[in-house]
């Protein structure tokens, strides 16, 4: 492996393993141009037959705050629409995973898991973008198939390292799906498309507890299987 060749390898696996949901930020604001770049350089992207299924609503300021008023005013009404990002019942494996991220997740920030109303305050502080100064809202056409996602999460994934490597942090948040309803008129988005998540974008509060804690990945040998080698 030639010297250029690791030095790549060493920068990209610095990025995937520094990259993580980050849910306190700093008030410091992000350059309008620095937001395109990131969201320019990430089209790179793969997407099939060159398809392009995704459209981005960056956020910043005054529109956060129209945002997070519109959603909160619903979430705040406890007519609160149905999650759909996970099967009922969703099955073992990944409901054990899942509730040892709740575990971690309440810890960290120093509520205990029976406190409904501390939990639904936290939950509340998605729809603000958790206080970064660029929020996304990414969607796409609903009359688009699974593949199609498939390509916006690629797009998705190649924001958040782009982000990576210009000192910024995100969280993706499918938090926002549910309410596609509220979020259509404020964001003036066409007839058929579908609000898939948010992105909270900034630069990390350091001090905050909750970008701390530790989230354990599954080791290569549980989910690959190798043949041929």
């Amino acid at each position: 492996m030639s010297t250029s060749t690791f030095d790549t390898a060493a920068c990209l696996d610095g990025l995937l393993r520094s990259r993580g949901s980050v849910r306190a930020f700093r008030d410091e604001a992000v350059p309008r141009e620095t937001v395109l770049e990131i969201l320019r350089v990430a089209a790179r992207a793969p997407s099939n037959s060159n398809t392009q299924p995704w459209q981005v609503y960056a956020l910043a300021g005054e529109a956060i705050h129209r945002l997070e008023a519109a959603i909160t005013a619903v979430f705040d009404s406890g007519q609160l629409p149905p999650p759909h990002h996970f099967p009922v019942p969703l099955p073992d494996e990944y409901g054990a995973r899942q509730a040892d991220f709740a575990v971690r997740y309440y810890e960290a920030l120093g509520i205990d898991r029976t406190d409904a109303a501390a939990r639904a305050r936290q939950t509340r502080r998605n729809f603000g973008f958790f206080g970064a100064p660029v929020g996304l809202i990414l969607s796409i056409d609903a009359c688009l198939k699974p593949h199609s996602w498939l390509d916006l999460g690629l797009y998705l994934q190649s924001v958040m390292l782009a982000a990576r490597s210009r000192g910024l942090d995100t969280c993706p948040q499918v938090s926002f799906a549910p309410y596609h309803a509220v979020i259509a008129p404020v964001l003036g988005m066409p007839q058929g498309q579908v609000t898939v998540c948010g992105v909270s974008l900034g630069y990390r509060d350091e001090r905050a507890a909750v970008n701390g804690f530790e989230i354990p990945r599954r080791d290569v040998n549980e989910f690959v299987r190798t043949m041929g080698f």
